[in-house]
């Protein structure tokens, strides 16, 4: 009667088929990945004998307050409707299409209501809009 235990033969995990598989796999990744290249242009810019041109007409000024009322240089409309705007704004304007608009709202003016002077003035044909903002590095 034999009661030592037996030697069992050792165990041999072969992680050789593993590692072949983490290499397809890196190799997938590294083929199927978009890389971004992004190149800065060297450009060298003309250069001219004269200035700027600058234009000595003033901008239109398109206000809204917080309640979304309509002033146009200074000048508070009747009413906040989008046709009053219009009119009001080619009175203005006349057949200037050239003319430059300055958007001045209230911080607190319904989004709506720069929206609907943006919608006007480009049905009006002005594309020179710029919308005034406060510097926040000023007091």
């Amino acid at each position: 009667m034999n009661l030592r235990p037996q030697k069992r033969p050792d165990l041999l995990v072969d992680i050789t088929p593993l590692i072949d598989v983490v290499f397809l796999l890196l190799i997938f990744f590294m083929v199927s990945t978009t890389f971004e290249k992004q190149a800065r242009l060297k450009i060298a810019l003309p250069e001219a004998s004269t200035q700027a041109q600058t234009q000595d007409a003033q901008p239109v000024v398109i206000g809204i307050d917080a309640m979304g009322r309509y002033h146009i240089n200074d000048r508070q409309l009747v009413n906040s409707q989008k046709e009053t705007l219009k009119l009001a704004l080619q009175k203005t304007v006349g057949d200037n299409k050239e003319a430059s608009l300055v958007l001045r709202a209230d911080a607190r003016t319904p989004h709506q209501a720069v929206v609907n002077a943006m919608d006007v003035a480009a049905q009006l044909g002005l594309t020179r809009l710029s919308i005034a903002t406060l510097d926040k590095s000023a007091p």
